[in-house]
């Protein structure tokens, strides 16, 4: 049973004593457990598809109200105005009896309006959803009648128990910005960063786009908004990610971390376990659609299209450009160890196996004494380097034979486990430690931060959607491909899977998975290879190229416990324009200079929306910055061109959620004159301008009502972790690397009220940036906040 995946099905062999035969059965018997999973599979789809369609109908409903049809209609009260009567006389009269054609007709005419009235529901739903003066609303202040009667609209209409993709048919597209708007708020943007002769120039570039190539390019663009559910998804898809023919290792992939406080076992094998075990049944889940969709304010949706390319889902290497490929299904995890490839089975007779059934396996991965073949330790640097040489040997080296066969068995993987060599060695933090404890704690995090971002440029595959990384003191980590969905995505499994690794799934006293075997699961199936010594040359080659990326990266994790986002609240500030702000005051420190800084923010309000970019340096916060270097500026004053920077960030965050940011927009008119060849100096400005400073937020989901349902389903949890709203199981967050070869990435996350997470990257090479340093700037920047609201607060 245990080499029933490495047996053949059927085999015969002719000899002297004729034909003898030779049948697996267990292989039998998996191939029709695997048949029925599928079937079932496509059934439950097409059942959960019907039900998406007429979302917030219900096909219960729909057959209730045929049967009020049908009920009324031999009562003699006919609902249709003889429209039943024509359907019986013309279409089944002929063909059945009287009491059956009518019965007939009453569901056809009962159907076709149930139809027409969910139609007019949803088409009511996404005229109510494409309203969102409920984001402009001053916190703190009651809602207007007009906000009000469309709050119980929304309500009356949005439907109960809502699976993952139920609104995606109401979702309104995302809208097209004027013109004009768009220019007009692209010049405010870069006031201050350019001299009055410098910004003078910029107003007559924009203005002779605006008079010469703008408007034609403007109006092809709106025949694509018409067409399309998004008109800018898949050319961001295309032309940012796929068409880049760089390494994605750094400059596109990234990474997150492990929850901050908790280190439920240091037993590599048990923590890999039960990682994949939560890791499977949120794929389990997502398969059925029983993740309920991400609500705004518990009424309006936010876009799910990403998750469908979550798991089973490669980036394939071209010359040209990448594709990604997403498989159906996948019933094995790929896992490296030691330089060598295996695939485990994660099901057996068509059931997902338990935590310590998956152990049994690692552990025999981890005992297992056979050296790589040759070539094979390095193999996974070709995802790591350039992408034309690995198009390159895939095409020559990999396309045929057993190189393809193992090739397959990671790229059709459910996901890649990692079983790392290192050990992190992080810890625990202290909710209730000093500032210097936690302080050191961070050089280890960056240690921990560079291995989940980049490890040793062959120990990870970058092109899988998802690498998880186990560390050999059982600390997790993942690594993420960026093109098939953005980070708030891969978030919410990773939060899920904590949750259930440490809350639900637990371990043994000696830090063992629980629970008994209940049968011997099937062994690891190790991957082989036979790589050329050509082939073995462009991995070097790739491995080189990748050592080059990432000996640059200058990766740092601050760890700032001095405040957090309760302090923020109670300056009655937007906790995020707080940190933008933060980051304005460090970077103008550091560099002397205001500079371009991007912030990521959702449109997912909007059909297949991923994300947009908020213009965090403005004339106001470049303002405040000012007021905060000048010694004569007083604290009352510096305190309201605070508030007002922030405001207008906020302001600008809502305009980029609601569809009226500036740089997709100008991107799409960019890709448009360059399908047509014309050429704009404008446009080549504005797409060229670095991004001295990126910045992106990661989204933590666990509240303080979480955490109290948390506590109340497990009170062990309290005994043993000490969970509590200090200690909660929100993970340190994540970074990326640097987008500007002389600039700086920072990630954040606020963990909890007390504790949030900077992730600042940049490149050795340059000698303009130092992410230490900037993190000391960071520290500053918000310790001469915090002083500005100390009497106040």
């Amino acid at each position: 049973m245990a080499e029933a995946h490495e047996a053949v099905a059927f085999q015969f062999t002719v000899g002297a004593e004729g034909v003898s035969v030779n049948l697996s059965y267990d292989v039998f018997k998996a191939l029709i457990y695997s048949g029925c999973r599928s079937w079932k599979r496509r059934c439950r789809r097409t059942l959960k598809s019907l039900h998406n369609t007429i979302y917030p109908g219900h096909p219960l409903r729909g057959i209730a109200w045929c049967g009020l049809i049908y009920t009324l209609y031999i009562k003699d009260h006919d609902p249709s105005y003889h429209i039943i009567d024509w359907i019986d006389k013309h279409i089944f009269r002929r063909y059945f009896s009287k009491q059956n054609s009518q019965m007939l007709a009453c569901v056809v005419f009962g159907t076709g309006t149930y139809f027409i009235l969910i139609q007019i529901r949803q088409s009511i739903l996404k005229l109510l959803f494409s309203y969102h003066g409920w984001m402009y609303q001053e916190h703190g202040k009651p809602m207007g009648l007009g906000q009000k009667v469309w709050g119980g609209l929304v309500k009356l209409f949005i439907g109960r128990n809502p699976s993952l993709y139920s609104y995606q048919s109401v979702l309104p597209q995302l809208p097209l910005p004027s013109l004009d708007d768009t220019l007009r708020r692209y010049l405010r943007t870069v006031r201050p960063l350019y001299s009055d002769a410098e910004y003078h120039q910029m107003e007559i570039l924009a203005d002779e786009f605006r008079r010469t190539i703008g408007r034609k390019l403007q109006r092809f663009l709106w025949l694509k908004w018409l067409i399309s559910s998004n008109y800018v998804s898949d050319w961001w898809e295309k032309f940012v990610y796929l068409r880049g023919r760089s390494a994605i290792m750094v400059n596109s992939n990234f990474y997150g971390l492990d929850a901050a406080y908790i280190r439920p076992t240091t037993v590599q094998s048990a923590r890999a376990a039960n990682i994949v075990r939560a890791t499977m049944q949120y794929r389990v889940r997502l398969d059925h659609e029983d993740i309920a969709p991400l609500m705004v304010q518990n009424m309006i949706p936010l876009c799910s299209s990403q998750y469908e390319r979550q798991y089973n889902t490669v980036r394939v290497p071209g010359k040209e450009a990448d594709i990604i490929v997403h498989h159906s299904d996948s019933q094995h995890v790929a896992v490296y160890h030691k330089g060598r490839w295996f695939k485990i089975y994660v099901f057996y007779q068509g059931q997902l196996l338990e935590p310590s059934e998956l152990q049994m396996q690692f552990d025999e991965i981890l005992r297992d004494p056979v050296e790589p073949a040759y070539g094979e330790e390095h193999l996974a640097a070709l995802t790591a380097g350039e992408r034309p040489l690995w198009a390159e040997a895939r095409e020559k080296y990999f396309s045929t034979g057993i190189n393809r066969a193992s090739l397959e068995g990671i790229e059709k993987a459910a996901f890649v486990l990692i079983l790392d060599e290192e050990e992190f060695a992080i810890g625990t933090l202290s909710a209730d430690s000093s500032f210097m404890s936690n302080k050191q704690q961070s050089e280890n995090f960056d240690k921990y931060a560079h291995a989940s971002l980049h490890g040793k440029g062959y120990d990870r595959w970058f092109d899988k959607s998802f690498n998880f990384i186990i560390s050999k003191d059982a600390v997790a980590g993942i690594n993420v491909e960026h093109s098939w969905a953005d980070a708030p995505v891969s978030g919410h499994m990773v939060e899920y899977v904590l949750k259930e690794d440490i809350a639900h799934l637990g371990y043994d006293d000696i830090g063992n998975t629980r629970g008994v075997p209940r049968f011997t699961p099937p062994k690891p199936v190790k991957l082989k290879w036979a790589i050329s010594e050509d082939c073995n040359e462009l991995i070097e080659r790739s491995l080189a190229q990748a050592k080059k990326i990432f000996s640059d990266v200058d990766l740092h994790v601050y760890i700032q416990d001095i405040y957090g986002k309760g302090f923020m609240k109670k300056c009655k500030l937007s906790p995020d324009a707080y940190i933008q702000m933060a980051l304005q005051l460090a970077h103008y420190r550091d560099s002397g200079r205001f500079n371009l800084t991007y912030e990521a923010s959702m449109t997912r309000l909007f059909r297949d929306g991923r994300t947009e970019t908020v213009r965090s340096c403005s004339i106001e916060s470049s303002e405040w910055v000012k007021a905060m270097e000048d010694p004569s500026v007083s604290k009352a004053e510096r305190i309201r061109l605070l508030r007002r920077a922030c405001d207008y960030h906020q302001e600008q965050y809502r305009d980029a959620m609601t569809g009226k940011g500036i740089d997709r927009h100008l991107f799409c008119l960019y890709v448009l004159s360059k399908y047509f060849n014309m050429e704009s100096p404008f446009l080549q400005r504005v797409l060229h301008e670095p991004w001295k400073l990126s910045t992106s937020q990661t989204a933590a989901s666990y509240d303080e009502k979480h955490l109290k349902r948390l506590m109340a389903e497990n009170p062990d949890l309290v005994k043993k972790y000490g969970i509590s709203e200090k200690r909660n199981l929100a993970p340190c967050g994540g970074g990326f690397g640097p987008v500007a070869s002389d600039g700086y990435g920072v990630s954040y996350v606020i963990a909890s009220e007390t504790l949030i997470f900077f992730h600042v990257s940049s490149n050795r090479s340059s000698p303009e940036t130092d992410s230490k340093r900037f993190g000391e700037h960071i520290c500053q920047a918000m310790k001469d906040m915090r002083d500005l609201f100390e009497t106040e607060a």
